[in-house]
């Protein structure tokens, strides 16, 4: 389709790509392609050289449906702290976990 043909134009250069949330709803079939295809898009981006982030529960079940789980660099199905710890916020559970 044009709108994954976009997103491939669009990661195909790029070094680190982090996804969080699926494209659709994927455990319809009729309507997984476009998550599909980016899991695959990202695979191949992997492949490349790019390093590239799944985060959260239902994209960490996407790439695993879509076979390419071990084809990126990390899947996490921490979705919202996983954003959060990127954004540099302080995490409590990670906090907790810090000597003092």
């Amino acid at each position: 389709s044009e709108s994954i043909r976009q997103f491939e134009a669009v990661l195909r250069d790029a070094k680190t790509i982090v996804w969080n949330g699926p494209m659709g709803v994927f455990e319809i079939e009729k309507t997984a392609k476009g998550t599909y295809a980016l899991a695959n898009v990202l695979a191949e981006s992997t492949d490349r050289g790019a390093t590239t982030v799944i985060g959260g529960g239902d994209s960490a079940s996407a790439v695993e449906k879509a076979g390419v789980a071990e084809r990126v660099s990390h899947v996490s199905t921490g979705g919202g702290a996983s954003l959060e710890f990127l954004e540099g916020k302080v995490l409590p559970g990670v906090e907790a976990l810090t000597d003092k």
